[in-house]
């Protein structure tokens, strides 16, 4: 008697190849977290570990952002509006429900603990909150174009941090927390001094989840990109009347990008309230963080998926590298953008990938041979 895998194979031959497409690079993706977790971070110590850790949270925002800057050729500068709600959702999440679960707001368990659970609950539920932002957004805001959605959403971003700065204190007491209900909770995320007391589960030496995430968001975008609605999403960057004229629904596919670019955010977001040092202030997650990760698209090339992971892993390291130069950090980057679009208007790589570019394409024919 045939068993449920053969019987679907001789009907469908593709549709295991298919699941083993898929499923491979899942599993890889948890290998490569789990050895930056046992083999990397103990062995390059706290400091590099933190900047393991920031690298990583800039990927996971810097592709996120590069779905719908870089594959839809929109302007959006109110990212970290996004980004703030899946932080301050998350946290919540996290914070006042440890208090409610187990009494107190400190670390539960050890690595893939019930208290590192609740924390990719907490992040995958503020990515939720934030793609309906990003729905609520994008449905009247993206049948703009050019700057009147740059002026959309940076004043979505901007409202989203007043708003955050109108809230009450976190409630500390224990016990008024087990009293209180999830919606009286809702409104106490910390006002203007921000969101403090959050358990810190992501520290330099437990990095799996923040490089787990930015396997899933590069295996996302890069299965996007590839896909049908990425080869609309170029045709709309490209010529957004033309694609409409050849039947794409450009609507439908910037609002789809949209609320997935938002729900990404939100994980990172997420990820960047329990990372190690890190509490969640609205003046951090305003207008300087959206540029900051606009900076990353343009510089790594507006659409490709490895230029922004090269970005955001230098403009990440370089200000460790030069702190004494701080001040300067702003300096350099608007020199940066406007040499770049002086002598390279389309960014480090464009819109192409690494493994698209001559040297490594001889690399990679000399290995085939």
């Amino acid at each position: 008697m045939k068993t449920l895998a053969e019987r679907i194979a001789a009907h469908r031959p593709g549709l295991l190849r298919a699941i083993g497409g898929s499923a491979w690079p899942i599993a890889l993706g948890f290998l490569f977290a789990y050895l930056m977790q046992t083999v990397l971070a103990p062995a390059v110590g706290d400091f590099y570990g933190k900047m393991m850790l920031d690298v990583g949270i800039a990927i996971v925002l810097g592709v996120s952002l590069n779905i719908v800057n870089g594959y839809g050729g929109q302007f959006s500068i109110g990212h970290a509006g996004f980004m703030a709600v899946g932080g301050y959702v998350a946290a919540a999440i996290v914070f006042y429900g440890s208090i409610k679960l187990w009494g107190s707001k400190d670390i539960h368990g050890g690595f893939l603990g019930p208290g590192e659970l609740l924390l990719v609950t907490g992040c995958l539920v503020g990515g939720g909150f934030a793609a309906l932002a990003g729905l609520v957004v994008g449905l009247p805001s993206l049948r703009l174009r050019g700057d009147y959605l740059a002026i959309v959403t940076l004043g979505f971003g901007e409202i989203v941090r007043v708003l955050l700065q109108q809230t009450d204190d976190v409630v500390m007491d224990p016990r008024k927390v087990e009293a209180a209900s999830p919606i009286d909770l809702a409104d106490n995320l910390g006002g203007a001094l921000g969101f403090f007391g959050a358990p810190r589960y992501l520290d330099p030496k437990n990095p799996f989840w923040i490089w787990l995430f930015v396997v899933v968001v590069l295996l996302v975008a890069y299965r996007l990109k590839t896909s049908s609605r990425g080869r609309q999403l170029l045709a709309v960057r490209e010529n957004e009347v033309a694609a409409e004229a050849v039947g794409v629904p450009t609507t439908r596919v910037k609002v789809s990008a949209f609320v997935l670019s938002a729900f990404f955010a939100g994980i990172g977001g997420g990820l960047y309230a329990h990372e190690l040092g890190n509490s969640l202030r609205p003046t951090d997650l305003g207008f300087q963080k959206s540029i900051d990760l606009v900076i990353i698209v343009v510089l790594g090339g507006m659409g490709s998926i490895t230029g922004v992971v090269v970005a955001a892993t230098a403009l990440t390291i370089l200000p460790e590298v030069f702190r004494e130069f701080s001040e300067y950090r702003m300096i350099c980057y608007a020199l940066a953008l406007v040499l770049m679009m002086i002598l390279r208007p389309q960014g480090l790589f464009g819109l192409r990938e690494l493994w698209e570019l001559a040297p490594w394409r001889k690399v990679f024919r000399r290995g085939g041979r």
